[in-house]
């Protein structure tokens, strides 16, 4: 399939990102202003998820529910991509954020499986993180097939889609071999969507041993980039040999400051350093050893140059640049949303037209407006929304709407003690689909997504 935009989005226009590609400019304080949004959240009666007037949603799937396959759905559910599929299907490939200890969370419950997986755990169970996959109609979107896709991970956090129709979920998990498991981990695995049972599961070694967030692809080039779960992470993107082949393997390299002089700490604790609305020039080193057997991909990174980020999590690729959330960053370590724009590049030689450019497009001083950014996807308004993962005394989680300048709002409120995950949108842009993470609820929220406002 030819890498282009329209493919990735799954057939959304270009209006629906048009609004950060035109306007994201205007970003200009630090704080996560307020913005009205789509109004008022109202009271939802069950308890479960506060709108706006107009919103409404449907749970379609939930944990411990039968699946085709006769399993059941496993418990945390986390990042999520949607997918057109033929004669106006939808699919949805689901993770599940499952340690090697969550067995009974998991698809099989206490019945012991003999399925070939990636990895078992040292008394033979077989580790039961990984992905489901949901077929939906796409008009009425009911749930025609729901099967395990992938099984034998560990920790499969969040993940991107792909311009040729298939999920990289990815580990949020480093456990080496012999530390109760046989296999190492920390790797990312590709599930296509259309596949309809266990893919078979292969680690994308070249992709980089870490601990994995999410990814995201330039539909133009074929690169993916790379968040890092972790307090000093790194950005990283994947030059693969062949766009779309990610298993015929690639180069890895770290997002550094063009300038050198200048402190490679993007967090903000301490020292305000990075500026929010400030642009950088940035550049790309080379990282090696990327199979990182004792877990210091970044340490080495940094060592050479490259900026560290605070908890690098949800990414979203919008019109010609993207979006990542670092979810502890900041002054007040509420938050940030960094804006990375790539260079484009001509001619068989390679030669740059436009340098690299990041932006620290947000940081949020006030939990009230925007508290620890994780997934995160665009809707057609062109407006980011984001998955809040605070967990205090009492959690209060929502999801939040930002504005092309930079405003936040309420979009949601989650009235159970949980995180919403996954936020992805169909290809027609009148649904959005979330998971609430534990114990794992699909919803289907449908509104008026494309309103300005």
């Amino acid at each position: 399939m030819q890498l282009n935009r329209r493919n990735f989005t799954g057939g959304l226009t270009a209006l629906a990102f048009s609004g950060f590609a035109q306007h994201s400019s205007l970003a200009r304080t630090g704080a996560a202003m307020s913005h009205k949004g789509y109004g008022a959240l109202q009271v939802d009666p069950y308890g479960l998820l506060d709108l706006p007037e107009g919103f409404s949603y449907r749970v379609i799937s939930e944990f411990r529910g039968a699946m085709s396959d006769g399993n059941r759905v496993p418990d945390r559910a986390d990042g999520m991509g949607c997918f057109a599929m033929p004669d106006g299907k939808i699919a949805l490939v689901r993770n599940h954020e499952l340690k090697a200890n969550h067995f009974d969370d998991g698809p099989f419950g206490n019945v012991p499986s003999t399925l070939a997986t990636y990895d078992h755990s040292q008394d033979g169970k077989p580790l039961v993180g990984g992905t489901t996959t949901l077929l939906l109609d796409g008009q009425s979107l009911v749930v025609e097939r729901e099967h395990l896709s992938l099984v034998g991970t560990i920790r499969n956090c969040a993940g991107g889609t792909t311009p040729w129709g298939s999920w990289l979920t990815c580990e949020e998990d480093m456990t080496r071999a012999g530390d109760g498991v046989k296999r190492d981990h920390g790797w990312i695995f590709e599930v296509p969507a259309a596949h309809e049972g266990l893919v078979d599961p292969v680690p994308l070694k070249a992709m980089g041993r870490f601990n994995h967030e999410a990814a995201a692809v330039d539909p133009a080039t074929g690169i993916v980039y790379l968040t890092e779960d972790r307090n000093d992470s790194l950005f990283y993107r994947f030059i693969p040999n062949v766009a779309g082949k990610l298993a015929e393997g690639g180069k890895l390299q770290a997002l550094s400051f063009a300038d050198e002089t200048r402190d490679n700490d993007s967090r903000n604790w301490g020292n305000v350093t990075f500026k929010p609305g400030a642009w950088q020039f940035v550049r790309w080193i080379d990282v090696k050893d990327v199979e990182s057997p004792n877990d210091d991909l970044r340490e080495r990174g940094a060592s050479d140059g490259a900026v560290k980020f605070a908890r690098g999590e949800g990414i979203i690729y919008g019109d010609g640049e993207l979006y990542f959330c670092c979810t502890s960053g900041g002054s007040a370590k509420e938050g940030q949303i960094m804006r990375y724009r790539p260079s484009r590049f001509e001619g068989e030689a390679g030669e740059a037209t436009a340098p690299a450019l990041l932006q620290l497009f947000m940081e949020s001083t006030d939990r009230r407006q925007y508290s620890y950014g994780d997934n995160i996807t665009i809707a057609p308004n062109g407006h980011l929304i984001v998955c809040e993962d605070q967990y205090s005394a009492t959690v209060d989680n929502h999801l939040r709407g930002i504005t092309p300048r930079g405003e936040a709002y309420a979009l949601a409120r989650i009235r159970v003690q949980t995180e919403p995950a996954g936020a992805c949108f169909s290809p027609d842009g009148q649904t959005m689909f979330v998971n609430l993470y534990s114990p794992t609820k699909t919803l289907a929220i449908s509104g008026p997504w494309g309103k300005a406002i």
